[in-house]
Parts: structure tokens; C-alpha cells; sequence
């Protein structure tokens, strides 16, 4: 009788560790201190003496971790929508201080292929490989080049996407940026990935939360529009009543004003010396508008809507294509060849953004665009001042990507998109670390309220559409 009843417990004891592996340290614990109150260690391996039954568990082989639940996914969506609205403010804030955007993406981009490489390595790598669920490994020498593509497409949009908007954050701000890049994001890749998911979200309550963020698209582009004329006011108020210093209209018309007094190494390290004014205020402006990296007086709002629209075209097709690689809906793999797992996947999607990126900013080192300021691959080596922030960005962003992807794969691509309610993290950086909306009018207030009421209509909308794949 006795040794029936161990044999049960040998057998619930490994398949506890095999499907909860993190719970069962905890166990080991409370089994070590059991031993340490009976005296007795030696019957601590007793419980988990090998047996039959357990041959036959083992040898069955781990499956590979995937998230299959819906709260799971939930959590993946959640912690992915804080991760991916945190990077694109540690970004601004190292342009804000002066920091070559050039320096800063190459140094994102690292990190960045850095987390795709550690989920492939740990998650991916999980369990025996088997035939119907190969591991990362198993599946690099595999005949899925067709899905390695798709893969590969989206790392390209999104890298392209992603070194638009670093640009589109310093001309719009990095509120209204990712409001509308996001809105874009949802009202086309969601409605694709709806589709190619073979419609698992529900239609009923997944078009509504579209139809918000198409509203938030609006409203965002009305603050945009009234934030940029309440610092027109300030500045021309500033011009007009100030006798001494810098005039705001002198920096306005003239692209010299800040070469003359600010020199270039200065403005790389973040090193110059202004006193400090309060945020919102028109010396406030001026004074950041020395110190940054990307000029913007004098430029046309135009430019940087068409960026941020531009980088909304590019989010909205990497999701797609990351689910055609994983999902196979057009069949493009050969017979008997499995689907690419989410991990393998998103290392080819990465490993293709990376590529995109470095070829890009080394060209932009030598030949910078929107007037940025020229560098070279020397002085991007040397340039440490911020790098750690940039590389802290690249990680988040990575690790953002993959459990958006995870979270999915779980519950639908479409739903998955709920994340591109980043802006609402964003925002909140964007107003604490720097000072976005602070002193403007009641009318740019209440639009800012009306946009972020929409964005957390939208996310939670998305979230309740999520399914289940089978």
C-alpha cells in the first residue's frame, strides 16, 4: 500500500516540476526546511526516487514553453504595453540632452537584438525537441524559408518604423508621435491581423475599440495642432517683451542662431550651460532648443506629421507579417514542415531590424538627415555620455516585442495589437520627465484628456476581444 502511494507521489511530484518549474524551487525549499525540523535529509530523496512511471514521463521529453492561456496573454499585452511605452521616452530624453540620435540608435539597436537572442536561448530552447513542436535550434537548419521571410519583412518595417518616429518625437513631441503612429498601428494591422487569424476576436467588441482609437487619431492631432499654437503665443510673447538675450523670433527665422553660440561637442555631451527655466515657459522652449540634438525652430509641423504618419504605415505591417511567419495562413511551407515558433520567429525578426539599422546609421553618421549633426563611427565609439540609458532602451523594446508576440500567438494577433496603447504610458513620461502641455491652454488640456480617455477605452476594448487559438 505504502509504496502505491509513493509511486502517486513520485509521479504528481514530476509532472509539478515539468509544468510549473519556478514553483517547484519553492517546493525544494520547503521540502529542505522539512528536513531541517525532522533531522532527517536522507528521506528527501526518497520522494523522488526514480520509478517507472517517471521513465515513461521523462522520456516523453519537456514540451516548449508557450503562453496558452488568455490570463496569460493578458499578462504578456500588459507588460509589454508598459515596456514599449518606456523606451521611446528614455530616447527623447537622451536627444533632449544633445545626445546624436545616430549614437543613440545604434547603441538601441545592440540591446535590442540582444533580448530577441535571450528568449531564443531560454524560452525557445525549453523542453525536447520533437518532430510537431521543434525547439530554436531544431528549427534553424529546418527547409522554412518562406516563413523566415515574413519574419524578416517585419523587422524590416518596424526598424525603418522605429528610426522614423526617434526623428518625428523631436518635431511633433513624443505624446502626439505615438498617439498617432499607434492609432494608425491599430485601425490597419489589427483589422489584418483580424483576418488572418481566421477572425478568433471577437468582431462585435474588437471594431469598437478600432473605432476609438480612429477617434483618439483626431483628438491627437488637435492637441498637436493647439499645443503647437499656445508656444507659438509664448514665443511671441517672449520676442516681444524681451530687451536682453536671445529673441524667440531671431531663432525662429535664422538656422545659425544656435551655431554661433553653442559648439558642436558641447551639444553631443549635453554639456551646456543655460540656466534652468520652468517648464512650459517660452525660455523654457529656447533653452532646449540649444540643447538638443534635432533643431526644430523654423521647421514646418509638416515635416513632422508626415513622419509620424509615415512610421504609423510601417507599425502597422510588422504584426501581420510576424503572424504570417508564424502561422502559416497563406501555406507557403512544404508539407511536413512545422510552423516557425513564436521564439524562432522573433530572432529572425530581429536579426533583420538589426541589420536594417546598422546599415542606416552608419550612413546617417556621415550623411545625416533633417539636419542632425554630422558624426562618425570614432566618435560614436568614444561618445559614453547616455549610453547605458540607450542600451536600457533597447532591452525594454526588445522584451516589449516578445511578449506582445508571445501574448498573441496566445490570444490573437489582433488583440495583441491592444499594446499600441503605449501612448498612454508615454504620455505619462512625456508630461513628468518633460514638462509636455505644462502652461498651455485649457483647450489643449481637454483634448489631451479626451485623447488618453479614448486610448483607455481602446486597450481595454481590445483586451475583452481576445480568443483563444486552437
Amino acid at each position: 500500500m505504502n509504496d502505491k502511494r509513493h509511486s502517486h507521489l513520485h509521479i504528481l511530484f514530476f509532472h509539478f516540476i515539468i509544468r510549473y518549474p519556478y514553483h517547484s524551487v519553492i517546493f525544494c525549499l520547503i521540502a529542505f526546511l522539512w528536513g531541517l525540523q525532522k533531522k532527517d535529509f536522507w528521506s528527501i530523496p526518497n520522494l523522488i526516487a526514480i520509478s517507472p512511471e517517471i521513465e515513461k514521463v521523462l522520456s516523453s521529453g519537456l514540451k516548449m514553453y508557450l503562453v496558452e492561456s488568455k490570463g496569460g496573454a493578458i499578462v504578456c499585452m500588459l507588460l509589454s504595453l508598459f515596456f514599449l511605452g518606456t523606451w521611446p521616452a528614455l530616447l527623447t530624453l537622451l536627444e533632449r540632452r544633445g545626445r546624436f540620435p545616430q549614437h543613440t540608435y545604434l547603441d538601441y539597436t545592440i540591446t535590442n537584438l540582444l533580448a530577441a537572442v535571450i528568449i531564443a536561448f531560454t524560452f525557445g530552447e525549453i523542453g525536447t525537441s520533437s518532430l510537431e513542436k521543434p525547439n530554436f535550434l531544431s528549427q534553424l537548419s529546418q527547409d522554412n524559408w518562406p516563413s523566415v521571410l515574413f519574419a524578416m519583412a517585419g523587422g524590416v518595417v518596424l526598424s525603418i518604423g522605429n528610426l522614423t518616429t526617434q526623428y518625428a518625437w523631436a518635431f511633433v513631441g513624443l505624446s502626439v508621435t505615438e498617439v498617432v503612429s499607434s492609432s494608425i498601428t491599430v485601425v490597419i494591422g489589427t483589422t489584418l491581423n483580424y483576418y488572418l487569424d481566421d477572425k478568433i476576436n471577437k468582431a462585435e467588441i474588437l471594431f469598437p475599440g478600432v473605432a476609438c482609437f480612429l477617434i483618439a487619431v483626431c483628438l491627437g492631432s488637435a492637441v498637436h495642432a493647439s499645443n503647437a499654437a499656445d508656444n507659438k503665443a509664448k514665443l511671441d510673447s517672449y520676442s516681444n517683451e524681451s530687451k536682453d538675450g536671445i529673441r524667440a523670433n531671431n531663432i525662429t527665422d535664422s538656422k545659425q542662431a544656435y551655431t554661433k553660440t553653442v559648439d558642436v561637442n558641447d551639444v553631443e555631451k549635453g554639456v551646456v550651460s543655460t540656466e534652468k527655466a520652468k517648464f512650459g515657459t517660452a525660455r523654457f522652449l529656447i533653452d532646449l532648443e540649444k540643447r538638443r540634438a534635432i533643431k526644430i525652430f523654423g521647421k514646418s509641423a509638416v515635416i513632422g506629421l508626415a513622419l509620424t504618419f509615415f512610421a504609423g504605415v510601417c507599425f502597422s505591417l510588422f504584426s501581420p507579417a510576424f503572424n504570417l511567419a508564424t502561422n502559416d495562413q497563406w501555406h507557403t511551407l512544404k508539407d511536413g514542415v512545422p510552423h516557425l515558433s513564436v521564439y524562432t520567429a522573433f530572432f529572425y525578426f530581429s536579426v533583420s531590424c538589426f541589420v536594417v539599422a546598422l546599415i542606416l546609421n552608419l550612413i546617417f553618421l556621415y550623411r545625416p538627415v533633417l539636419n542632425a549633426p554630422k558624426s562618425s563611427l570614432k566618435a560614436y565609439i568614444n561618445d559614453w555620455n547616455g549610453r547605458g540609458w540607450a542600451l536600457l532602451a533597447g532591452l525594454l523594446c526588445g522584451f516589449g516585442n516578445g511578449l506582445q508576440f508571445m501574448g498573441g500567438q496566445a490570444a490573437g494577433y489582433a488583440a495583441a495589437d491592444a499594446v499600441q496603447a503605449l501612448p498612454l504610458v508615454s504620455t505619462f513620461w512625456g508630461v513628468i520627465l518633460f514638462g509636455e502641455y505644462r502652461r498651455s491652454s485649457r483647450k489643449t488640456y481637454m483634448l489631451l484628456v479626451g485623447m488618453l480617455f479614448m486610448f483607455v477605452a481602446a486597450v481595454g476594448i481590445l483586451m475583452a476581444s481576445s480568443g483563444h487559438r486552437k
